[in-house]
């Protein structure tokens, strides 16, 4: 498959997560304070909770169940009690709408 519309970018509010789903794959798509949109997992690794419905703090989404936030741009867990990262994917912005192929998930560097 290969990418897909998620939303137009009007639909995005600075801070807040939204969610989206491609293809049955979740996916928590955010603008951060800085102008860019990410594209994470919609799903927390440690309790299976909506990622969407928590808190944008800086580069990060929480988890609002247990606290486990998750970097926007790596999916690495920053704290406990999730250890798991969750897939990130790579987002075109054109034309005003945001792109994403939800079964290729970024490379991120070690």
């Amino acid at each position: 498959m290969a990418r897909v519309k998620a939303l137009d970018l009007s639909e995005l509010q600075q801070d807040q997560a939204v969610r989206v789903v491609l293809d049955d794959v979740p996916i928590a798509v955010v603008l951060d304070s800085e102008g860019e949109v990410h594209a994470i997992g919609d799903t927390c690794s440690h309790g299976q909770i909506s990622l969407s419905e928590g808190f944008v703090e800086g580069d990060s989404l929480e988890c609002w169940a247990h606290g486990s936030a998750f970097s926007l741009r790596t999916g690495q867990p920053l704290n406990l009690p999730a250890y798991e990262p969750v897939p990130v994917y790579v987002v075109e912005i054109e034309d005003g709408a945001v792109y994403i192929d939800p079964h290729v998930t970024k490379e991120i560097a070690a």
